[in-house]
């Protein structure tokens, strides 16, 4: 569904990029409201409003998440689907600079190797272009300044979109209300397909992240990883044969460093998690082995006490009694 959602925009027109975002916005929460009505999900919301860290950090989220679907709505609609591919192939790889440059982790040599392959691309790509990527830089970033303050807010996917759009929603409205005033929206004066369209945005925003946070909890982190590609893919798929953007060389050498890098990113991380799911087992081996020594011997010094003798003891020998002084 993200793959295939540079199909959705285009219909819209002629709305721009603005006023699909407030729709986007406004439906989403209507959407999401929905949802969480039917799964009884209200406790959440009391726990929320007494953190006003946790506020503040779902505000900074809704922007971010905010300008991204915003840029990416006007280059799809601009035609810079390619570019905008490109964005989410490097939002990976700048998730771990980031890791790096604000939590301090620590990257292993192939993921190292990946960092500077990227910035390589920007760099071979910025001479082609004649001036940086901005778009899917933007885009890159953005998403990966959104994953990392949802990685301190720490609630669920559903919950998370909630509070989100409820952030966004009187300034959407507003901006609705105030297109609608002055005569420059399209909802209602391009016939009720348009509008429908318009009001779908809920659900073509909120139903893959369902999905996604269904699939979270049921597939592997590794291959829930590798399968995030392909929204990149499809979208860069669908700018050269559905949209007919231009792949001059310089393009296509800056997506061919691009993907080398998310080919050994992939292929470090799959080697990693094999190696630490073989150090767990060999743990749990290790751990289970011990533990049946242990109860083994406990079992043995048990059964020895059990059939120890048990000592005699010999009445004390009767002293002779004595004459009767009388």
């Amino acid at each position: 569904m993200w793959g295939l959602v540079p199909l959705y925009w285009p219909l819209l027109e002629p709305a721009g990029a603005m006023e699909i975002l407030a729709h986007r916005m406004v439906w989403s929460l209507a959407f999401v409201a929905i949802g969480l009505l039917v799964l009884r999900r209200r406790r959440w919301i009391p726990e929320l409003i007494r953190q006003p860290r946790k506020l503040g950090l779902i505000a900074v989220a809704a922007v971010t998440i905010s300008l991204n679907w915003g840029f990416y709505i006007w280059a799809v609609n601009t035609g810079h689907v390619v570019e905008a591919s490109l964005g989410y192939f490097i939002n990976p790889l700048v998730t771990i600079a980031m890791g790096v440059l604000l939590l301090k982790e620590r990257l292993r040599p192939a993921q190292w190797t990946a960092v500077f392959i990227a910035l390589a691309a920007v760099l071979v790509l910025a001479i082609g272009y004649g001036q940086p990527p901005w778009i899917s830089l933007v885009l890159a970033f953005s998403f990966a300044t959104y994953g990392l303050v949802k990685k301190k807010i720490n609630i669920g996917g559903l919950e998370s979109l909630a509070a989100e759009t409820a952030v966004l929603f009187l300034p959407a409205l507003g901006y609705l209300v105030w297109l609608g005033a002055s005569g420059s929206a399209t909802f209602g004066s391009e016939g009720t397909g348009q509008m429908a369209l318009l009001a779908a945005t809920g659900v073509v925003t909120a139903l893959p992240l369902i999905c996604f946070g269904a699939a979270a909890i049921r597939v592997p982190l590794s291959t829930l990883g590798l399968l995030q590609y392909l929204a990149p893919v499809f979208q860069f798929v669908l700018g050269i044969t559905y949209f007919h953007e231009a792949m001059p060389p310089e393009r296509w050498a800056g997506f061919s460093l691009v993907w080398l890098a998310l080919v050994i990113l992939t292929w470090d991380a799959l080697r990693n998690a094999r190696r630490t799911r073989s150090e767990a087992l060999r743990l749990t081996a290790e751990a289970a082995e011990a533990a049946a020594t242990t109860t083994a011997s406990g079992s043995g010094s048990g059964l020895a006490q059990a059939e120890a003798p048990l000592p005699v003891t010999e009445p004390a020998p009767s002293r002779p009694r004595e004459p009767d002084p009388r």
